[in-house]
Parts: structure tokens; sequence; C-alpha cells
């Protein structure tokens, strides 16, 4: 198949090269000869070499025809039949935390036991030189709460009390919606069995009343405040680790899917200091409680978009502030269950030993924006020109996305809107279609996909056999026509595009997880090889409204690409994982070359 493309793409740049004699060729800055260069064009059209003049791409075809357009000053990079693709495009990350996270008090997502927990935090309090740190927090993240051993482990604040450390601690979950404090951080939030669950958060008591250090979503916020803030340096600081971490990868453009001021300000300061070494959107996001009156909060983002966003995409890469994010509900799993449910969780009514599993009366929270107010919120939000981000884990916060979508487009059919719907866990199959239908674009992090302890001790027997069997359904989405587009949710899991795609084409772990977790998650179809390619390449750019600049190598777009150590596209998928990124090129640029 490639090489059918290829002759016929050789074959096209012959007759243009022809019919252009008359013209003299511009001379390259850099050509790329050699190699197999897959375009991910709407043909998937295949090339031996590409040139590049001013960051933009000039010419895509043979050897002899980049040859042609190289002169004394062209830089020549011998690919000795690599692979060359786009960019990749991560449309769902959080930058500025995961590079903060690269920097901290950092539990690398690993299954721990709790005293493995306990020693290392308690490694962290003494690197920190504890004695001399009395009033200072102890934070930690990256905890992979569902993955604590043994599975189901209920996680108190007394875990933290033991520590020897006086200091108050905070330890977040990696998935972002969940953190355990323990008695000190409780006190100085002032958090007692009488506190009341603030709107879209959940503060989790024992038997007697007291809270057990266990807060969920929005009630991480009563402890999050009185964390000292990092300083604008400090953010900058992990504004370029996280620049650095992505080039790596081959992450050429991002979305920062719940931008604060402070993530726009770091990576601008950077951009006006020519530092900035991928293409930059961000979300600012309104919260639930604004929702209801929302005018400050639209004010507050379009002040932004003023002060940040630099216009039309150029080759040197920029920021833009396009898009507002949304947070429908939480997670569908234990111990959280803050998923918004069509029907309710499943409770167990036996013992662990003869579990009887039934409906119980949990359908989780209510919508953080309930229809009433998201409908008029998405009207408002499109008016002003962005676009809306919603996060929506469960299959009940799903439909809620996707009806007020469908009031919009009713309301105003000819508003151009390209609304997104981050997560999708859990999606009804009559709602599969609807995707399609209303433009709505899925933004799935494709490396849930697969057996592991959050999918099968944190959801299985919650959700019951029928909402399980269509446990991240990327590939049922995608053969209902869904434009099926890929987003990390860096650092809720590690930055590791290339195992995200490795799931998103197999539905399995690493074999390092266990055999507990080597068979395929159910829940449909696996993606091909090159639809989750183009999840995280030309789908994401449209997704970003940046499909005629980047996503595709094409005449005229610019030269974000890079050059990995294998063909993805041909053998095991299985080793797409272990993919390495050998040349990242942003606008022509090398940003990122492998040791």
């Amino acid at each position: 198949m490639h090489s059918l493309r290829l002759i016929s793409l050789l074959a096209g740049s012959a007759l243009a090269a022809s019919a252009a004699q008359a013209a003299p060729a511009p001379v390259a800055d850099t050509v790329l000869l050699h190699g197999q260069i897959h375009t991910i064009d709407a043909q998937g059209s295949v090339a031996q070499a590409i040139a590049i003049k001013d960051g933009r791409i000039v010419y895509l075809g043979s050897d002899a025809g980049a040859r042609a357009m190289a002169g004394p000053a062209t830089q020549t990079i011998d690919l000795k039949g690599g692979v060359v693709m786009p960019g990749l495009i991560d449309a769902h990350m959080h930058p500025l935390e995961g590079g903060a996270g690269l920097l901290a008090c950092d539990l690398q997502y690993k299954r721990l036991t709790v005293p493995e927990f306990q020693a290392a935090l308690a490694a962290c309090a003494a690197k920190d030189g504890d004695a001399a740190n009395e009033g200072k927090w102890l934070i930690a993240v990256h905890w992979f709460q569902q993955e604590m051993q043994p599975l189901g482990v209920d996680m108190t604040k007394a875990m933290l009390d033991a520590l020897p450390t006086r200091r108050p601690v905070a330890v977040f979950s990696s998935f972002g919606h969940s953190a355990l404090v323990n008695s000190k951080a409780l006190a100085l939030a002032g958090i007692d069995a009488r506190t009341p669950d603030p709107v879209g958060g959940a503060i989790h008591h024992d038997d007697t009343g007291a809270p057990t250090g266990l807060l969920e979503d929005a009630a991480q916020d009563l402890v999050r405040k009185l964390v000292p803030t990092p300083t604008p340096a400090d953010d900058i600081v992990a504004a370029r680790a996280a620049l650095s971490a992505m080039a790596a990868q081959g992450v050429t453009t991002f979305l920062d899917a719940d931008a604060p001021r402070e993530s726009i300000h770091a990576f601008s300061v950077l951009s006006k200091a020519g530092e900035l070494t991928a293409r930059g959107h961000f979300a600012p996001h309104i919260a639930p409680e604004e929702g209801p009156s929302p005018e400050p909060a639209l004010a507050r983002i379009v002040e932004w978009r003023r002060a940040y966003d630099q216009g039309a995409a150029q080759v040197q890469p920029t920021i833009m502030v396009r898009t507002i994010k949304l947070y429908m509900d939480g997670v569908i799993t234990a111990p959280a269950f803050t998923g918004v449910m069509l029907q309710p969780y499943l409770e167990n009514h036996g013992t662990p030993e003869k579990p009887d599993w039934q409906p119980g009366t949990n359908k989780g929270p209510a919508p953080y924006f309930p229809p009433a107010v998201l409908a008029p919120l998405l009207e408002r939000i499109t008016a002003l020109g962005f676009d809306p981000h919603m996060h929506a884990d469960g299959d009940g916060a799903v439909r809620i996305a996707l009806d007020a979508v469908a009031a919009l487009l009713k309301s105003q059919p000819t508003r151009d809107v390209r609304p997104a719907i981050a997560h999708d866990e859990i999606v009804d199959p009559t709602d599969f279609p609807r995707y399609k239908a209303l433009g709505v674009t899925p933004v799935l992090s494709l490396q849930w996909g697969k057996q592991a302890a959050d999918t099968v001790a944190g959801a299985k027997d919650y959700l019951g056999p029928k909402r399980y069997a269509f446990m991240e359904p990327s590939g049922l989405l995608a053969k209902a026509g869904a434009r099926i587009t890929f987003g990390s949710d860096w650092p809720v899991d590690p930055l590791n595009e290339w195992f995200a795609l490795k799931v998103g084409v197999t539905r399995r772990n690493d074999p390092s997880a266990g055999p507990e977790y080597s068979q395929p998650l159910s829940g449909g179809p696996p993606l091909s090889v090159m639809q989750a390619v183009r999840a995280a390449t030309i789908n994401a750019a449209w997704s970003l409204r940046a499909e005629h600049q980047v996503g595709s190598l094409e005449r005229g777009k610019f030269a974000d690409l890079i050059w990995i150590d294998r063909d993805i596209f041909a053998g095991n998928p299985d080793a797409i994982a272990q993919t390495r990124v050998l040349l990242t090129m942003v606008g022509g640029k090398v940003v990122y070359r492998a040791p």
C-alpha cells in the first residue's frame, strides 16, 4: 500500500517539476533525504524526501526533486531509510502542572503498598530538611490512588499522621480529582465534621462523621488555597521543563486544558524570549459556581485573550487563547464515583467472598453544569468566539454535554463552533452517532483503554457488565464516524505519547503491569495504527482550528515534524510503545535531537 502511494506521489512530483521548469526552484533551508515520510494527508501519501524553506514545507517527493532545491548553504539530513511523520499534537494536557511535577516530591505513578507510600513521603520530608521546615507544606504529586496495594485499601489521614513530620501534608492523586491530607492540613483548612461539601466536590467522612482526609474535586481547593503558590520565576522553570519533556516525546502543539493565568503568562514569557518550542493553545476554565452568572468569568477570559493571544499562527510558535474548559463531572472510578451516570453505580450487597452486585442509589454528584445552566453558557461562550472543551467521564455527563451542543446548533445553526468532550470513558451506545452528527470531537486519553487497577478493580463491578462492555469506547466511536482526537491528560499519567498510541491500537497494558492485566480491555475494537496517528496529528489539529497549518506534512504547511526510530505503521503494534524520537522540528527549527 505504501509503495503505491509513494509511486503516485513521486509521479505527481515529476509532473509538477516538468510543468514548473520555467520557474526557478527556491533554495531550501533544509532537505531531508532517503526516508519514509508519512505525510498523514488525506491520501496517506508517503514520500522519500522533504524540503523546507522559511519554516514551511516547499516540496515533498523524490530524493532527486529535493536535491534540486538544495544550495550551498542548505542543511541536508540523511534519514537513512528512517521514518518521518508530523509532530504530535496533544489536545488535552496540563503542562505547567506537569512541568512542576517533574521538579516536585514525585510518587511517579507507582503501585505502592501503604508502607512504601509512607516511606516515599518520609524521604521527601527528610530531603527537604524537615526540622527546618516545620511550617512548610509537604506536597506530593503523581499518587496512583487506584493502584494502592492491596487494591481497595482505605486511605485515610492516619497514614499521613504517622509520618515523622509535624508539617501539613497533602498528597495529590495523579487523576487530579482526589487529595489525601493529614490532620494538621485539615485543621489549617478548617475542615471538620460540620464542613459542608463545596459545589462540585466532596469531603469524605468516617462512621463518626469526622473527615477522613480524602477530598474530591472542588473540596481539594479548601487545602490548595493554603499552599503557597509558586512564584512567576518558579512557573517559568516549570514551563521550560514541560517544553523539554514535550520536545523529547515529539509533541509540537499542545492544549492546556485548564489553563490558569499563571500558565498562560509563563509560556508567554518564553514565547517573547524565543524559547517556545511547541505551539501553545490555552483553555481557561469556568468554575461550576460561576455557571449560573457567567459574565464576570467570561469577561476575565476575554481579557486574558486580549492580553496573551498572539493572533494568526506564525512559523515561530505562538500563544493562542481560544478555548474554554468546563468540568461536567469528576471520575467514574472508586473511591470517588464523581462521574455523572445515567443509571446508578452498583453496590455489593453480599460479601467480598460472595459478592452480590445490585444497583444502588448513587448516580454520582449533581452535574457540575446542569442542562439549564450549560445550554445558555455554551451560547455565550461561542458567541464570544471560543470553542467549549467539556470534561465528561460518565455517560450522564456526556449526554448533558451532547444535548447542550444540540440545543446550541438548533438555536444558532450558522455559528462556526468546534465543541469537544474530553475523556468520554463511558458513553451510552445510543449517543455514539451523535458525535459525528453534532460535530463534537471526543478527545480521548488512549492510554486509559487497557486493563489496569482503575478500569478493573476501580470500575468493573461498580459499572456492571453492560456498561463495562463499552468502557473507553475509542474504536466504537470511530466506527460511528466520530473524529477521534488524542489528549494525554499529562500529568494525570506520565508523558508517554507512544505508550498511549500503542494502547490505542492494542487495548493492552504493558507486560510489567502483571498477568492480571495482560488481556485486552473489552469495550469494542481497537483503533488502527493510522486512526491512532491521525488522532494525535491532523484530527487534533482540526480540534484546535489549526488543520491548515499543522497536523500533516503538506506543501505550504509549517515544518512541524519528527523523525522516529521505527516504522510504527508496520510490524508488531506492541513495539509502538518503545518508539524513540530522534529529532523534533517546529517551524523548520530543530528543538530536540536525541543523544
